[in-house]
């Protein structure tokens, strides 16, 4: 299979080689030569690849040889078109020849591979020759400005700046484009304001500024552009010092469609009236809705909380993502969200000190909590049902993020639940819910005290733990899926296909504990245990986590040695050992992990003199690794 892919790649490289345009640029490179020599190279490389295709069947270092050509050639290739395309560019913004061939173009597409400075020196040429085009692409060129000539490229219908960070502004010339009607400028970071006479683009369909966080407001006159079915942002002006929209022009943009992101919400003037004009339960096209607040420190006194609820804020039931970002309002949840069905992603964060009940949305994937440092839990009841049969829980919900909530010790309000597990000893909590989240497969807590949750055996990706209660974890190791799990109709050892851990200054954690919860993660390929201050790994077993390809040791002070059951991670490849002031030496068994590419050690004084190089009393141990870094 090499030998063929190799062969094709090969007999390409010879045709582009022997092409009339890559000749020209060999002259104009004075690269003839070193071109002629490439070009017989690939030929006599073609000419042996048909030999070893015979070969390849018996012969192992054949096969690996042929392997390694073929990405040698695939590399060569890359840089064949790269090349090409860089000289193809050059050539088109100077003054030579092919100038001409650029007041036939209709398209201009820059790659990000090809990065350019550009000056009014490579601008001017480009609208004086392109004069024809329709669609421009420029990403990724670190220009600072655009020239106001831009305007006399009239037929452009298609125009994208995108991820050019230093770009602080829009010409107000721009706006003379009256075909344009597709504006890119997403991730232009430092962007700071678009032109004031954007009401002009009366074509204009789609305006995306994804990720121009510094943008001052949204000019006034954009709620005339009617055709408009994206605006990634609507920024509110501050402190009205700008002349920038209010949320009014967006009354009539009924046809936006995507996503719509609203910033400054919190500095908003009249604001019931002026949420409500906004209409956004018109706009049954969106898909993705962020209401953010800005930074609550500047909200002055007058600024009176009622004023902003959300109820006014009501979207369209179509909407598939939700996002509240930084509200400091009256912490009352609206009540239009139980309307909401079709919700996919939400994510919250603010001042809530209740939020709804997101359990029974039917297809739910992604929730995250960030940053709700009032809220004491998720949920006022556990999930019910008739006839002994629980209602619906969380029946799609993949991916769970809860993040500094630090006063969110429990997921129910109610202290009984179904499913309690009423025997207390030191593996079970008395009043910690079986009840589990069906589907579940990715959990990241940070900076949550929670000691009582949801369990969580279904987790096939990634769990991490910061700064939380080992109390759902120790439930979770102790049961299987089919425990009262509304939707299991397997069963199989709670974790076992989990691929990521991480543990990070877990209370109550021990090495015990540590090493029984290992025991059911045999699925497990990356392994990070930080700042544990009360385990030391002595004793663990390891055998379970054979297949283990990375693992993570960081700050853990009681450590003094490696344990000797890492020799049974036979596939792992990148082990790294940091701020370790104990770990006094390497074991023998490091011989063992024959995969292992990668060591990193850092902060680990007592071992720094005995892995150096050759010399080190534990270099033997660690010379068989290609990659080793002190």
């Amino acid at each position: 299979m090499a030998e063929a892919i190799a062969f094709d790649i090969a007999t390409e490289l010879i045709i582009k080689l022997s092409s009339l345009a890559l000749s020209q640029i060999g002259l104009w490179w004075n690269l003839k030569d070193d071109l002629d020599d490439l070009k017989r190279t690939v030929s006599t490389i073609k000419a042996v690849l048909l030999d070893a295709e015979e070969k390849s069947a018996t012969n192992n270092l054949v096969k690996v040889w042929l392997e390694e050509l073929k990405d040698v050639l695939y590399d060569a290739d890359d840089l064949i078109d790269d090349f090409s395309t860089e000289t193809l560019w050059k050539d088109l913004m100077g003054e030579n020849k092919l100038t001409k061939e650029g007041k036939k173009l209709r398209t201009l597409l820059h790659f990000p591979k090809a990065r350019y400075y550009l000056s009014d020196e490579t601008w001017d040429p480009m609208i004086v020759n392109c004069r024809c085009l329709r669609v421009l692409e420029m990403n990724f060129l670190y220009f600072t400005t655009i020239p106001r000539s831009i305007y006399k490229l009239k037929h452009l219908r298609y125009l994208d700046f995108s991820k050019n960070r230093g770009l602080r502004s829009l010409p107000e010339s721009i706006c003379k484009i009256q075909n344009l009607q597709a504006l890119k400028l997403d991730w232009c970071d430092g962007l700071e304001e678009l032109p004031n006479k954007i009401e002009r683009l009366v074509n204009l369909t789609h305006l995306a500024c994804h990720g121009c966080c510094r943008l001052t407001h949204t000019p006034r006159g954009i709620g005339k552009l009617m055709s408009l079915e994206t605006l990634s942002m609507f920024v509110v002006d501050k402190d009205r010092s700008h002349g920038g929209a209010d949320l009014s022009e967006l009354s009539g943009l009924n046809n936006l469609r995507g996503e719509l992101e609203i910033t400054n919400l919190g500095f908003v003037k009249n604001a019931k009236e002026k949420f409500k004009a906004a209409n956004l339960k018109e706009k049954q096209h969106l898909r993705s809705l962020v209401l953010q607040w800005g930074s609550f420190l500047a909200w002055g006194d007058d600024n009176h909380d009622e004023e902003r609820s959300l109820e006014d804020l009501q979207p369209h039931p179509n909407l598939k993502e939700l996002g509240v970002r930084g509200w400091r309002g009256d912490a009352k949840f609206p009540n239009w969200f139980s309307l909401l069905t079709n919700l996919v992603h939400i994510a919250i964060s603010g001042n809530f000190k209740q939020l709804p009940s997101f359990a029974q949305l039917p297809y739910l994937k992604q929730l995250k909590i960030s940053y709700c440092t009032e809220l004491e839990y998720m949920d006022d009841n556990s999930p019910k049902g008739s006839q002994g049969k629980p209602e619906s829980f969380f029946p799609s919900l993949k991916h769970l993020w809860l993040w500094n909530c630090s006063n969110m010790k429990s997921w129910w309000r109610t202290t009984e639940a179904i499913g309690y597990d009423t025997n207390e000893d030191d593996t079970t909590v008395m009043g910690t819910s079986t009840v589990s989240f069906p589907c579940l497969s990715s959990l990241k807590v940070r900076n949550c005290p929670l000691t009582s949750m949801p369990l969580y055996p279904s987790l096939d990706d990634e769990l991490e733990l910061v700064n939380t209660s080992t109390r759902p974890l120790k439930q979770t190791t102790k049961m299987n899926m089919n425990a009262k799990t509304p939707s299991s109709s397997t069963s199989s050892i709670s974790l076992s296909k989990l691929k990521s851990f991480r543990v990070d200054n877990i209370e109550g954690l021990d090495t015990h504990m540590l090493d029984e919860c290992l025991q059911h993660l045999t699925g497990l390929k990356s392994l990070t245990i930080e700042d544990c201050k009360e385990v030391d790994l002595e004793g663990m077993q390891w055998e379970a986590l054979k297949n283990l390809s990375f693992l993570r040791i960081r700050s853990i002070p009681l450590l003094e040695s490696l344990p000797l059951g890492l020799q049974h991670l036979t596939n792992l490849q990148e082990l790294s050992l940091f701020y370790l002031p104990n770990l006094a030496s390497l074991p023998d068994e490091m011989r063992c992990l024959t995969n292992l590419k990668y060591l990193n050690m850092k902060e680990t004084p007592q071992l720094k003199e005995r892995c150096r190089e050759d010399i080190g009393a534990d270099w033997h141990k660690i010379a068989h690794i290609p990659n080793i870094q002190l």
